[in-house]
């Protein structure tokens, strides 16, 4: 019997994301409206949208998991990501809003073709080719996170909780858009953000403290330092963490799109303070989180990704614990609403639009990316189904494939005038098929780092060889 209080709680917060989106809802007349938000967002809402949409249940399910098995010495990934965010605003943000209001692009693949001056449409093809591959995966690490969270709070079946899951999202998703999304984002990574903190500070008295969890560390032998001894394998494992996750950033179309709806790009830089103080605050506290668990379980869980559920479900009443564990459900949504809305809208734009329906409407483009957003949503749900790797190994396989395919691509457009479109098929295709097939190849070596090396070299290689005749179509 599912308790009461537990189904009041959920439903009360579920009850104020409806509200929240009908609030901030205004009729989308044009693609433009929900695609993009016709670039009015306010620097708080571009921070906390790019920061939320880019923590899942990765952030309090998958992360804390590699602290549990690693201990202090994995917070290098949480360095990695929050320094290479840094550069993304610093290097990306200004100039991805000013290029692409100057293009009129609304996404990532019709930013790059604008750029490079390709009429064939085969930017467009690739990079929607590689945004379903990975996006797909992405999302459905996403109804995993979901399916836990529900199979955990309410004891029901795993595959009840996913689909559960799939009809709190659907609906506001379905209605509102790019600035519905935006607002929905400011109020959960807030929310989150403080159960992030409240949770660990509650819960770190009952293990004795920072001495308890340093003693705990030392029992079960996990690393207690950033720099355990100067061997080079260490510094080599430390540059893996810090690059196999944080380059990544550049080629996330989820989170690249949020710096493209600001209002004013002179209110990028406090939209950047905003939102690095954000993921400061939270990759610390989730790192917290992992080590906290290793005292509180005493060094061993079946499942660490559980670490922190079980925690709030075993430390708080069924209502407050209900609400606690909204903030897994607001980090899921988050980013599942960004990735779904971003693979619809490219699936929208460069393949109906540009291959089907050169003169569709606005009203009929709408529609079309209402029903992507359904289409997208039942692939990625019949993915997670079988549950076939954890919420952690499918969110790093499709952030890798992501940032190999368009990372490169990215910097290349915004900081090289030699690259040409022949260098971007390339770019995108053998970053892309790198990362997809690394796996089979190394399993020690982020997809990531052979993928976006070889994706740049790719693309330099592909516009000097072609430069010639790059230059005599340009002519003709």
């Amino acid at each position: 019997m599912i308790p009461i209080s537990e189904i009041s709680a959920i439903a009360i917060y579920v009850a104020i994301l409806f509200v929240i989106g009908f609030w901030s809802y205004k009729g989308h007349k044009t693609a433009d409206d929900f695609i993009i938000g016709d670039r009015s967002l306010n620097f708080w809402l571009t921070a906390l949208a790019a920061h939320a949409s880019d923590m899942s249940s990765w952030l309090f399910m998958g992360f804390p998991a590699i602290i549990f098995v690693g201990g202090v010495f994995n917070a290098w990934f949480a360095i990695g990501l929050t320094f290479f965010m840094f550069l993304n605003w610093l290097l990306v943000a200004p100039r991805i809003r000013i290029q692409t209001e100057e293009y009129n692009s609304l996404t990532f693949s019709s930013f790059f073709e604008s750029h490079f001056h390709d009429t064939s449409g085969l930017i467009r093809i690739f990079t929607a080719v590689m945004s379903f591959v990975f996006y797909t995966i992405y999302i459905s690490a996403g109804i995993v996170g979901l399916g836990l969270l529900i199979e955990t709070l309410f004891n029901i079946p795993y595959h009840l909780g996913i689909t559960i899951g799939i009809f709190v999202i659907i609906p506001y998703l379905f209605i509102g858009g790019y600035t519905t999304l935006a607002w929905l984002d400011l109020f959960q990574g807030l929310f989150l953000m403080i159960v992030i903190v409240a949770v660990p500070l509650f819960v770190l008295p009952q293990v004795g403290g920072l001495s308890g969890v340093s003693k705990a560390l030392d029992t079960y032998h996990v690393s207690k330092s950033l720099l355990p001894n100067l061997k080079l394998e260490t510094f080599w494992n430390i540059f893996l963490s810090l690059c196999g996750w944080g380059v990544g950033y550049f080629g996330q179309p989820h989170i690249i799109t949020k710096f493209m709806g600001i209002r004013k790009v002179t209110d990028m830089r406090k939209s950047m303070a905003v939102g690095m103080s954000w993921q400061a605050i939270t990759m610390c506290f989730a790192t917290l989180i992992g080590l906290i668990a290793i005292a509180y379980y005493q060094g061993s869980l079946d499942n660490p990704e559980l670490a922190f559920v079980l925690m709030v479900k075993k430390t708080f009443s069924p209502m407050i614990m209900a609400f606690i564990l909204c903030a897994v459900l607001a980090a899921t949504i988050s980013t599942m609403d960004s990735q779904i809305l971003v693979l619809a809208s490219s699936l929208t734009e460069d393949f109906y639009k540009r291959i089907f329906r050169k003169a569709a409407s606005q009203k009929e483009l709408l529609w079309i990316s209402r029903a992507f957003v359904l289409a997208v949503t039942v692939i990625s749900f019949s993915i997670a189904f079988f549950k076939i790797s954890t919420i952690y190994s499918l969110v790093f396989y499709a952030w890798s494939g992501l940032g190999s395919s368009f990372g490169p691509l990215l910097l290349f457009s915004l900081y090289s005038k030699k690259a040409n479109k022949y260098g971007a098929w390339a770019g995108i295709l053998v970053g892309g098929f790198t990362s997809l097939i690394w796996p089979l190849v190394n399993q020690t070596v982020s997809p990531l780092i052979p993928g976006f090396l070889l994706g740049s070299l790719a693309i330099y290689l592909g516009s000097v060889l072609m430069r010639d005749k790059f230059h005599i179509h340009e002519k003709t």
